[in-house]
């Protein structure tokens, strides 16, 4: 017999959690300014399935109504959210 991760998949918009770690403000410190890529969102290809905004580490990807945005003063460039999009909505561009 298997073990279940999660009793309940989520099959809805409303089912996705509204929080995915911390309570807000938990972040205080912004980047350093040692992130040499960050991500950019193609709202054109974005289909708003959350992917990045579940797996992201740091939780600095926000709902924006069934879109996604970046709060880009506490990402560290680290790319799964590039990497978990199927629909190569977010490309990493180099830091300017």
């Amino acid at each position: 017999m298997k073990p279940y991760l999660r009793d309940h998949v989520p099959t809805s918009f409303a089912d996705v959690p509204d929080v995915i770690s911390y309570e807000a403000g938990y972040l205080v410190t912004k980047n350093a300014g040692w992130r040499n890529v960050r991500p950019v969102i193609d709202a054109q290809k974005c289909v708003g399935c959350l992917n990045c905004y579940l797996y992201c580490p740091d939780g600095v990807i926000r709902r924006s109504k069934t879109k996604v945005a970046v709060d880009y003063d506490f990402c560290k460039g680290c790319g799964i959210c590039q990497r978990i999009c199927k629909t190569g909505a977010i490309k990493m561009e180099a830091e300017k």
